[in-house]
């Protein structure tokens, strides 16, 4: 269980600096802030570098044939929903104006569903 479980933290670890990344700069420097756009794409991949240092040991301790509990694309299709949900809470959180629907929790419940049906045997 313990691969399992630093394989998952490691990816939320991971993707919470890939969305601030990719998105925080869209409220962090948003309308009204001059920050030249290299600043911008510095400071993004200033954060990207602590993504990847989580990004690549959790896919190295995750994957199968390294003696972790998922194959490539179960490894693949946890980090997409892990991804979802970071997003989720970064957006409810940090832009509170964004509004989820009931097109964005069925969307989400098709991806749980991708989820399940990958690791079906």
């Amino acid at each position: 269980m313990g691969k399992y479980l630093w394989t998952i933290g490691l990816l939320f670890l991971s993707n919470t600096f890939m969305t601030f990344a990719w998105y925080g700069h869209l409220k962090f420097f948003g309308k009204g802030h001059q920050a030249a756009l290299w600043l911008i794409i510095l400071v993004s991949w200033g954060l990207a570098f602590f993504e990847y240092c989580f990004q690549v040991p959790a896919n190295r301790i995750g994957f199968a044939e390294n003696g972790g509990p998922f194959n490539l694309v179960q490894l693949k299709v946890v980090q997409e929903a892990i991804t979802l949900i970071v997003f989720m809470l970064f957006s409810v959180f940090f832009f509170k104006n964004v509004q989820f629907t009931y097109n964005h929790i069925i969307g989400f419940v098709l991806l749980v569903a991708a989820v399940y049906f990958i690791f079906k045997k």
